[in-house]
């Protein structure tokens, strides 16, 4: 917790509530962080935890009982605003474990009277394992870095720099191998929001300040997390494959760095599986090396000040999407040194130059495209909501209509241009048909509020949202049916909380449903009345009382089908979201030459 991690001490004494000894047991196994501890509808914190986090947050400190003589601080965030709370927290360098509870407190009652609801830490929440909306810049990459050292490699020296790093927001994964002389510059070209490193290289003075001249977070971690004799099965493991082969060839200080960021990965997800892409190995040699301080000094992406605001990226940043601005700000941050590369880059802002109509409408589409790669990121880490589906259905429609707006030029198209294009033309546009159909244009955040399913995807959904809404009218047809088949029209359907619904008569005329006691059940007599059910009611009422819970069993159904369909077509989408992020970046940087009347220079070797 940065110097601040609330270490609780375990109870001399048995004499405690059940639930503040859950509470204590979950804390010590999970020392170093600040524990959101689930109660309800708030998360609570207890004992130091309460304190730091009432001074990081500025929120009141209270008491709740007494442990060992002593008052418990204790203060609390409600869920529905925990974002925003996390992201204070987490720009302080606390790192936070989320405490939920894992079962349903009516099943925690049958166990007894005195039973706690069980609860267990579900994630680790750091500054480099963001995935949230509302907690990412959406025009920044949160990197997530681990850097590792060795003795000898193929580099010149007697160590070898390994560094990996992951933006889990996207699923990218790079690797390179460098040495002293270019690891701070490397670093700083990446500038990770956390990293992570072998505990025992901390102990050394250079590398610590290496460490945190990074700006990122400071994660230490044990050494065994970077094995290297076993780094290769840990990511051979983690893509489900047996050999790594196929993802290209990998020294072996990235096979370590990419073993030890997986390792934190799995520590801080619990379980969960972020969609990865297979490493890919950063092409250094293909890049501009630049110094930490010649990188701060030209103010590239962030002021002296710190302030991204009058640095060169904001100047120049003319994208209209969170992915344009991200890879925008990537290129900025890695100038290339292939003439090839460069040239195709150019060819792309050209083309869009020269076809300002094309350009327009493309920006325009662009422009109310969501972000894919996060929302994807989200639902594979059963964090998703319906906004995130609904998020890859629009982002799915752009993908299509920008495929139109960019077929139909007379000549031929940049290879930039036309990769981009691939990329969306084998994007899963029948899934993105499906779930533009299922879910309405206004869904609820979160899927347990339900309702986020569109009427008419499902003839089940609506007819049991019908009995959960209209169930008045419903129960009014009924009564209307029944009393004109039996001429009765005193005959009403009533209810109350002893019989629930029924049919009521009176008793004068009762004799028109005594006379079918097959189907008109007596129910009960009254001084001028008869109360009857039927079949057909009982059956009416029961999917009345259940259609509520019912109808919300069926949407977190179809949610989970749809999501299981978007984490299997995840590869096609990754690809479309960087496809439509490449042309922002083109039309922007055509845009900007436009408004600038820049000249396209001459590039050689």
């Amino acid at each position: 917790m940065s110097g601040q991690n609330a270490q609780n001490p375990v109870p001399a004494d048995t004499k405690v509530t059940p639930m503040m000894a859950q509470f204590l047991e979950i804390k010590a196994a999970n020392p170093d962080s600040l524990l959101f501890y689930r109660m309800g509808d708030f998360y609570e914190m207890f004992f130091e935890d309460a304190e730091v986090a009432s001074a990081a947050l500025g929120i009141t400190l209270t008491k709740r009982g007494k442990h060992q003589g002593d008052d418990i601080p204790m203060c609390g965030v409600p869920v529905h605003a925990a974002d925003d709370y996390l992201q204070k927290l987490i720009a302080k360098g606390i790192r936070v474990s989320v405490c939920e509870q894992t079962e349903d407190p009516a099943a925690a009652k049958k166990r007894g009277s005195k039973s706690v609801v069980r609860r267990d830490v579900v994630r680790l929440v750091t500054p480099g394992t963001l995935t949230e909306e509302r907690l990412l810049d959406a025009t920044s990459n949160n990197y997530l870095m681990a850097l590792t050292r060795l003795k000898g490699g193929s580099l010149q020296g007697d160590a070898v720099y390994g560094l990996a790093w992951i933006d889990m927001s996207t699923g990218s994964f790079q690797v390179s191998e460098t040495d002293h002389q270019r690891v701070a510059a490397d670093l700083a070209q990446v500038a990770p929001r956390e990293l992570i490193l072998a505990d025992h290289l901390l102990q050394e003075s250079d590398l610590r300040l290496l460490a945190e001249q990074s700006g990122g977070s400071l994660s230490p971690v044990p050494r065994a997390f970077f094995d290297s004799s076993t780094a290769t099965d840990r990511l051979a493991h983690y893509f489900g494959v047996k050999t790594l082969d196929g993802f290209g060839t990998f020294s072996r200080a990235e096979l370590s760095a990419a073993a030890g960021i997986l390792a934190y990965v799995e520590k801080t997800q619990l379980g969960e599986r972020p969609p990865l892409d297979p490493p890919v190995r950063e092409a250094g040699a293909g890049r501009m090396l630049i110094d930490p301080a010649t990188r701060a000094n030209l103010e590239l992406s962030r002021t002296l000040s710190g302030e991204r605001q009058g640095s060169l990226l904001a100047t120049i940043d003319r994208t209209v999407t969170g992915g344009g601005s991200r890879l925008l700000a990537s290129r900025l941050a890695g100038p290339l040194f292939d003439v090839a590369e460069i040239q195709q880059r150019h060819d792309a802002v050209g083309f869009f130059l020269e076809h300002e109509l094309m350009r327009e409408g493309l920006r325009q589409t662009l422009k109310g495209a969501p972000d894919m790669a996060r929302a994807l990121s989200r639902i594979a880490l059963n964090r998703g909501g319906p906004r995130d589906i609904l998020a890859l259905a629009l982002g799915l429609s752009a993908a299509r209509a920008v495929l139109d707006q960019t077929g139909s030029s007379p000549v031929a198209i940049p290879a930039e241009i036309s990769a981009a294009r691939t990329s969306l033309e084998r994007a899963p546009h029948d899934l993105g048909e499906e779930l533009t159909r299922a879910i309405r244009q206004d869904p609820p955040l979160l899927k347990r509020d339900g309702g986020f399913i569109a009427t008419g995807y499902s003839g089940d959904l609506d007819e049991l949202r019908s009995l959960r809404d209209e169930s008045r009218k419903v129960i009014a047809k009924l009564q209307a049916q029944y009393a004109e088949e039996l001429g009765l029209r005193s005959l009403k359907i009533k209810h109350n909380n002893v019989l629930g619904w029924f049919i009521e008569t009176p008793t004068a005329q009762a004799d028109r449903l005594t006379g079918d006691p097959a189907r008109f059940i007596h129910r009960q007599t009254m001084a001028g009345a008869m109360r009857f059910t039927t079949t057909e009611l009982a059956e009416l009422e029961s999917k009345i009382a259940s259609a509520g819970e019912r109808a919300l069993a069926i949407e977190m159904e179809i949610f989970d089908r749809l999501a299981n369909a978007v984490i299997d077509a995840g590869e096609t989408i990754k690809a479309a979201a960087q496809g439509l992020s490449a042309l922002d970046v083109s039309a922007a940087l055509a845009k900007l030459a436009q408004e600038e009347a820049h000249v396209r220079p001459t590039v050689d070797d």
